[in-house]
């Protein structure tokens, strides 16, 4: 069992690399953003599509279900949720 993720950075630093490493066994290939802010963590292209994701992590299932921002809206960006429980990822589905 997963010892708990206190440190919110040191959370979004792993929640990242899961992610990555989970898109790549979806057979996605991956670019990570240079920086630590802004509204997209990575783009992910498969078949020639890229994909903008934001990442975001939480310790917990019931705090699933993060709403993107206008901006993340307007450039179609994807969330993808990092459960640090369970190790586990997953797209959230967009139907705002």
């Amino acid at each position: 069992m997963a010892v708990p993720i206190t440190d919110s950075n040191r959370l979004g630093d792993i929640a990242e690399h899961y992610v990555v490493t989970w898109l790549w066994d979806e057979g996605y290939e991956v670019f990570k953003n240079a920086g630590c802010t802004g509204c997209i963590d990575m783009i992910a292209v498969k078949n020639g599509v890229p994909v903008f994701i934001d990442v975001k992590s939480k310790n917990s299932e019931k705090d699933w279900g993060h709403k993107r921002t206008d901006q993340q809206k307007k450039l179609r960006v994807h969330i993808i949720e990092f459960n640090a429980k369970e190790r586990k990822c997953r797209w959230v589905d967009h139907s705002e």
